[in-house]
C-alpha cells in the first residue's frame, strides 16, 4: 500500500487539492527519460479535477516498470502479482463500489500472463480505469519481446526476429465487448490529460492504451507518430462528430469506400470535408474499422494511426447489476441466517 500522508488540500477542509498533493514521498525509480514520468505527472495533475478524496482512490498494479505506479501516488494502492491486477481490482470494486479504482499495467503484464484477466474485466464492465502502458517490449526484465512487439523485431529473446503476430490491444478490447477504448501517447501531454479525463468520466471499464517510449530497450518505437518531421502525416486525432482529417493544415482526409477507408486530398476541387468519414464514438462497427484497418501504416502512403476515443458505449456496470441482484434477494428472502446457510439441508448430529 502506498504511504498515506495527511493532505492539507482536501476539499473536506475547504482548500483546493493540487497535483503535488497526489505525489508520494517515494523516490521515483524509472530510467531517466522514460515515458512513465510523463504519464505519472499527468495522472497526478488529473486527480484534483475528479473531486474525489485521496483516501477514496486506489491504484492497483501487477509486475513491471508500469507497476511501480502505486508507490508514487499519494493514494491507497496495491502492488499485486504478475498479471493479476484486473482480478484484484474486480474484487475491490465489487466490494467497495464507491471507490475510484485504477489499474496500471503494461503490454507484458496486461496482455501476456494477465491477458485472460483483462478480457474478463472488460466484458464484465466494472467501473474501473485501466491504463495500459504499451512500449512493445519487456522493460523490467531487460528487453525481451512482448505480446505487442512487431513481427520481426530483434530482441534478447528473439535474436533472429520475432515470429509472433502482435496483439492489437484495442481490437482485443473490442473483441472482449469493452465499452470504452482509447489511445494516446506519452509525448503528447495535452492529449494524454484529455484522454485520462475521458477515461474517468466513463461509467464502466475504460481501456486507455498509452504509447510509452522505453528509452533503453525500445527507443523510438513510436517515432513515426512523435517526430515533428513526419507526425502530421502519420497521426489522426479523433474528435466526436468531426470528419477524419490529418496532415499539415488538414490537407488530407479519410473517406469510406464501402467498408474500405481511403486517403483523399482535400482542397483540389474533387473532395471536401463533406465527403469524409465522420467519427462517432457510439458506432461499434466503425470503431472496429479504426482498430483493425489502420493497423499497418508504417509504409509510405499508409493510413495514419488514430488517437483518441474509439468507442464510448453505454452498458450497465457489473457492480450496479450486482447491487440490484443483491437487493432483489434481500427483498424476497430477507436478511438470512449464516449458520443456517452453512449447515445446509442435510446435517446430522454425532453423539
Amino acid at each position: 500500500m502506498s504511504s498515506q500522508k495527511t493532505v492539507n488540500g482536501t476539499k473536506g477542509n475547504g482548500t483546493e487539492l493540487k497535483g503535488k498533493d497526489f505525489a508520494s514521498d517515494q523516490d521515483v525509480r524509472w530510467c531517466p527519460g522514460c515515458g512513465d514520468y510523463t504519464i505519472l505527472k499527468q495522472v497526478q495533475n488529473l486527480m484534483p479535477k475528479l473531486d474525489v478524496e485521496p483516501e477514496n482512490i486506489v491504484f492497483i498494479a501487477g509486475i513491471g516498470c508500469s507497476s511501480r505506479f502505486p508507490y508514487y501516488m499519494n493514494t491507497y494502492g496495491i502492488h499485486g502479482i504478475h498479471g493479476r491486477a484486473p482480478a484484484i481490482a474486480t474484487g475491490l470494486k465489487a466490494a467497495r463500489p464507491e471507490l475510484s479504482v485504477w489499474v496500471a499495467t503494461g503490454d507484458g503484464d496486461g496482455l501476456s500472463i494477465g491477458g485472460n484477466h483483462i478480457i474478463h474485466l472488460l466484458r464484465r464492465n466494472l467501473d474501473i480505469n485501466v491504463l495500459l502502458f504499451n512500449n512493445e517490449i519487456y522493460g523490467l526484465t531487460k528487453g525481451q519481446y512482448s505480446p505487442t512487439s512487431r513481427q520481426g523485431h530483434v530482441t534478447k529473446s528473439t535474436p533472429m526476429g520475432s515470429l509472433d503476430a502482435p496483439f492489437n490491444p484495442l481490437a482485443l478490447g473490442l473483441g472482449a465487448n469493452g465499452t470504452f477504448l482509447a489511445r494516446t501517447l506519452d509525448r503528447d501531454p495535452k492529449h494524454l490529460q484529455a484522454m485520462l479525463e475521458r477515461s474517468h468520466e466513463h461509467h464502466g471499464t475504460s481501456l486507455l492504451e498509452i504509447y510509452q517510449n522505453c528509452i533503453v530497450f525500445n527507443d523510438g518505437a513510436f517515432s513515426p507518430y512523435t517526430d515533428k518531421a513526419v507526425r502530421d502525416n502519420t497521426t489522426l486525432y479523433l474528435e466526436q462528430d468531426q470528419p477524419l482529417v490529418f496532415g499539415k493544415n488538414d490537407a488530407y482526409g479519410i473517406r469510406l469506400d464501402g467498408l474500405h477507408p481511403e486517403i483523399v486530398e482535400l482542397g483540389n476541387g474533387q473532395y471536401s470535408k463533406d465527403d469524409l468519414w465522420i467519427h462517432d464514438e457510439k458506432d461499434y462497427n466503425k470503431a472496429w474499422l479504426l482498430t483493425t484497418l489502420f493497423d499497418d501504416n508504417t509504409k509510405e502512403g499508409g493510413l495514419p494511426r488514430p488517437f483518441g476515443v474509439f468507442l464510448a458505449a453505454d452498458r450497465p456496470t457489473y457492480e450496479d447489476l450486482l447491487s440490484e441482484q443483491t437487493k432483489e434477494v434481500y427483498d424476497r428472502k430477507g436478511e438470512g441466517d449464516l449458520d443456517e446457510l452453512l449447515g445446509g439441508e442435510e446435517t446430522w448430529v454425532v453423539k
